[in-house]
């Protein structure tokens, strides 16, 4: 293994653990490490690519996202509950205003990422079947 497989196979590792770890502590997130080990595996490995897709949990989030950009409306409806409580507790924790707009703005983003992509795979099939784009920006 070259020293650049080597380096996208660790910080794919990384990435795992992030995924891992988000499957168990509230407010963590699980989706975006499981995408990112996901592309880092893509460089490095296929044998940790392909058992990746082929996971349990992992595995029928990243295999619709990889072949239709499906991003689940359960998942976008945690990350959208996860976030607004965070920034609640930020608030009331911290009173840092600053802080506090510059991380909403943050989740904002990612939020509105999100939701450019369809929930379902029969939304999909609808936008494709209606010759709409698949991501609002794409």
């Amino acid at each position: 293994m070259n020293l650049k497989k080597a380096f996208w196979f660790v910080i794919g590792m990384f990435f795992l653990g992030l995924a891992y770890l988000g499957t168990i502590v509230p407010g963590l997130p699980w989706t975006t490490p499981a995408f990112l080990a996901m592309l880092c595996f893509a460089k490095s490995s296929d044998r940790w690519h392909n058992w990746l897709l082929n996971h349990k949990l992992f595995g029928p989030f990243l295999r619709e996202w990889n072949e239709k950009k499906v991003y689940p409306t359960k998942v976008k409806w945690i990350m959208f509950i996860s976030m607004v409580s965070s920034l609640i507790i930020l608030i009331v924790t911290t009173q840092n205003w600053k802080l506090c707009l510059g991380v909403g703005l943050f989740m904002a983003f990612w939020m509105i990422w999100a939701m450019r992509y369809p929930g379902s795979v029969q939304e999909y099939e609808r936008r494709k079947a209606l010759g709409l784009r698949i991501g609002w920006l794409k």
